[in-house]
């Protein structure tokens, strides 16, 4: 048997028990080395993530995980993950356990004494994984939030040159509550939680109130991340913000200013990230022939809303090519650029709308509120993802869920 690659201290059950195993009982159950490698090595990750007790940032804690792996192990991890997934040895070897078949016989194989051994050692990583997951689901709500306040914007007609568009349909905040629902009921309940770091907020239910009530609740939390993004991009423009907010609040003329604050503010800091030169000549590297990129304004040719969106979310970093797929043709823009794209362009439109149409309404200061909400998602989304393109602020800390 190959030898085990030492992980770190965060050690599996399920592997400690695999590596107390006679070699032959293993193959005989159909246990590879590759398994127990990447599983060793999967949960030890998610027990670094998920421990309370370690104050480091989660960047340090992964590091820790593997510091005492040679580059040589590392090779070997990462191939055996490859064999394992390319072969879907873990969805066998799961279907097999689930077998009342396999299970007798790997009990009489084993004894009882260590075939519960084995078992418990298995709900004992499941518990491990599934906090895990639970976290990292809920730690997406922020994004999802700002996602769909972002995407409602958007027409269809913008939209409908989208590839996969069938995506754009779906309520992303729904489907996210959903997922977590399946992991309270239907995983965490059936494992011993109580051997991880699980908190009484790891096990409640994420919207107890309803979808509405956790969006409203984590808007707050966007609006507050997209200032925060805002401010290292240019902290002047944070009043841009701000000011739009007074002015809804105090004003009597407060939808246009609100606008125009707004429409400043999204024109400054697509134009002073890349100037209009380096956008055209991101256009021409990217997407030369691209249908609203470019127009022509007294001779000379100037790059469009479409186009200063675009380059903006990815960061000024190429259009790298895609794999064709029965919903992607591989060509331009991809589907998380692309919608982000389009939102900024339709916030500009409709603010640009609003800034001529005050006429001091109620409903008007909400739908101009609903843009500012979609604003700020935007521009959350599209800083975190155009700072992560151009390798800037890459270890930044994400909003907490």
């Amino acid at each position: 048997m190959q030898e085990p690659v030492p992980v770190t201290v965060y050690q599996s059950s399920f592997a400690a028990c695999a590596r107390s195993l006679d070699p032959s009982l293993l193959k005989t159950l159909r246990i590879s080395e590759s398994a127990v490698l990447v599983m060793e090595a999967f949960v030890s990750l998610c027990r670094a993530l998920t421990n309370d007790s370690d104050p480091r940032p989660w960047q340090e804690r992964v590091e820790d995980c593997f510091s005492g792996v040679t580059e040589e192990r590392l090779t070997d991890l990462f191939q055996a993950f490859v064999d394992e997934c390319e072969s879907e040895q873990f969805q066998r070897w799961a279907e097999r356990f689930k077998n009342q078949n396999y299970s007798s016989f790997a009990e009489r194989l084993l004894g009882a004494a260590m075939y519960r051994r084995f078992v418990d050692a298995l709900k004992q990583d499941g518990a491990v994984v599934a906090l895990a997951v639970r976290r990292g689901v809920r730690a997406l709500t922020p994004f999802v939030v700002a996602w769909n306040d972002a995407v409602k914007i958007s027409s269809q007609k913008q939209l409908k040159d989208v590839q996969p568009a069938n995506l754009i349909t779906v309520n992303a905040v729904e489907m996210l509550v959903s997922l977590d629902d399946f992991l309270g009921e239907k995983v965490l309940a059936s494992l011993p939680m109580e051997v991880t770091s699980a908190k009484s907020s790891d096990l409640a239910t994420l919207a107890p109130e309803g979808v509405d009530s956790l969006v409203a609740s984590f808007r707050s939390m966007v609006a507050e991340a997209s200032v925060k993004r805002v401010e290292r991009r240019n902290s002047p423009l944070v009043r841009k913000i701000r000011g739009a907010r007074d002015a809804l609040r105090f004003s009597e003329d407060g939808v246009s200013q609100a606008a125009n604050s707004l429409i400043e503010l999204l024109d400054r800091i697509m134009r002073e990230s890349f100037k209009p030169a380096e956008v055209l000549d991101w256009v021409d590297a990217n997407l030369p022939g691209g249908k609203d990129l470019t127009h022509e304004v007294q001779g000379q040719i100037r790059p469009t809303k479409r186009a200063e969106a675009l380059c903006f979310v990815y960061g000024g970093d190429p259009i790298l090519p895609r794999e064709v797929t029965e919903n992607d043709d591989g060509q331009g823009p991809d589907f998380l650029h692309d919608v982000i794209a389009i939102a900024l362009v339709s916030i500009r439109n409709q603010l640009q709308k609003m800034k001529h149409a005050d006429h001091g309404t109620p409903e008007e200061k909400s739908q101009l509120l609903g843009v500012l909400s979609a604003l700020e998602g935007a521009l959350m989304l599209g800083l975190t993802i155009g700072s992560l393109s151009a390798g800037s602020e890459a270890s930044e800390e994400l909003p907490a869920a």
